[in-house]
């Protein structure tokens, strides 16, 4: 069994910072691209930055220059960086990893259960 627990959200207020974090354990035998999602009350889930395995990142243009992803290969675990937030930035966050579990062939998405980041202008 595969495992994506987040941590590092709160209430903040704009101009503020906060750094979330993602911890995957389990039955892991490759653990791909790493990422943070997010969804805002009636809006669709949108991603917010990506990191692959050698470090690629990629990142929505809304969050650029304001949120660094970044990842512990030793530790499993992807961070996400969040400065200048802005009320906008309030919604649910996700991590999300592409991994191979022991014993399997294919590749599959894992989803961690959110974490809520409230900006208050």
């Amino acid at each position: 069994q595969v495992q994506l627990v987040e941590s590092g959200g709160g209430l903040v207020q704009a101009g503020g910072s906060l750094r979330l974090s993602c911890a995957a354990s389990g039955s892991i035998f490759d653990l791909d691209t790493m990422g943070w999602y997010r969804q805002a009350p009636g809006k669709q889930r949108e991603m917010v930055a990506t990191i692959t395995d050698g470090g690629s990142t990629d990142y929505a243009d809304s969050v650029k220059g304001r949120f660094t992803i970044s990842r512990d290969n030793a530790k499993n675990t992807v961070y996400l960086e969040m400065n200048s937030l802005k009320p906008g930035d309030t919604a649910v966050y996700y991590c999300k990893a592409d991994i191979v579990a022991n014993g399997a062939t294919m590749v599959v998405d894992y989803w961690g259960q959110g974490t809520q980041v409230t900006v208050s202008s």
